[in-house]
């Protein structure tokens, strides 16, 4: 399992979760997926989230395998890579992996 902290992402994880979003600049998807992702952590509780640029973020991106964007991972409290997906997801799917890594 992959473990990440507060000095991979620069944010401090949430106490649920966090969501951690790779992007890329041109990358319509990406901005979709933004908005479909912050809808969902607005309505959960003690969940963090992130939006990083591969570009900003090689080494990083390199260690997670990183191949396309938008690729959205979701970690559990302890920084625990618990799921990823690339692609634009649905609200629903969001928010039903949000509850079954922060439930």
């Amino acid at each position: 399992m992959t473990q990440l902290g507060a000095q991979d992402l620069g944010i401090a994880l949430g106490a649920g979760a966090t969501v951690v979003q790779f992007s890329s600049t041109f990358c319509q998807p990406c901005r979709m997926t933004r908005i479909v992702v912050e809808r969902a952590v607005a309505t959960a509780d003690d969940v963090a989230y992130v939006d990083l640029d591969v570009a900003d973020h090689l080494e990083l991106g390199e260690r997670l395998a990183i191949d396309a964007t938008p690729t959205v991972l979701v970690l559990d409290a302890a920084g625990e890579v618990r799921h990823r997906a690339s692609g634009v997801p649905t609200l629903a799917q969001v928010r039903a992996v949000l509850a079954s890594v922060a439930g």
